[in-house]
């Protein structure tokens, strides 16, 4: 049984996580690492968002919004069989909030990296918020 599914005492069925944003990317990365294509994983705009911002960066192939319910599914991208998504960081943390300006934002692996941004301007990569000239929240790195 997967611990993020585990029912509580007071809310029985129900997930119970305290970081959703680390739950998401570890569903991701395990899925890459079984070699798996598609990922369910529960429903919220903020992961909505982050989905569509690594399938626009090439990290997944497709994010199913229309899916009703609680939750949805991404298509993890694989490149010669190896998953794209091979690692990540949670720079911001619920124990220690991360906050970056413009001017601090900088490439991720030598730019082979992603950062992702909680802005003013809403959830954005590391080049958009540089575009833009907006700082925030560092929410990870992935690679």
């Amino acid at each position: 049984m997967k611990a993020s599914f585990r029912a509580s005492a007071n809310h029985p069925g129900k997930s119970m996580t305290t970081d959703p944003i680390a739950d998401f990317l570890v569903r991701l990365q395990n899925a890459s690492m079984v070699g798996k294509s598609r990922v369910a994983v529960p429903r919220s705009r903020i992961k909505l968002a982050i989905a569509s911002i690594l399938e626009r960066e090439g990290y997944l192939t497709d994010v199913d919004k229309k899916e009703k319910g609680t939750f949805f599914s991404v298509s993890l991208a694989y490149k010669n069989n190896q998953p794209v998504f091979s690692g990540f960081k949670r720079v911001s943390k619920p124990s220690r909030r991360m906050y970056l300006g413009v001017r601090d934002v900088k490439p991720v692996k030598r730019g082979r990296g992603l950062l992702v941004l909680s802005t003013p301007a809403g959830i954005l990569s590391g080049k958009e918020a540089q575009e833009k000239r907006v700082g925030g929240e560092a929410l990870f790195e992935i690679w």
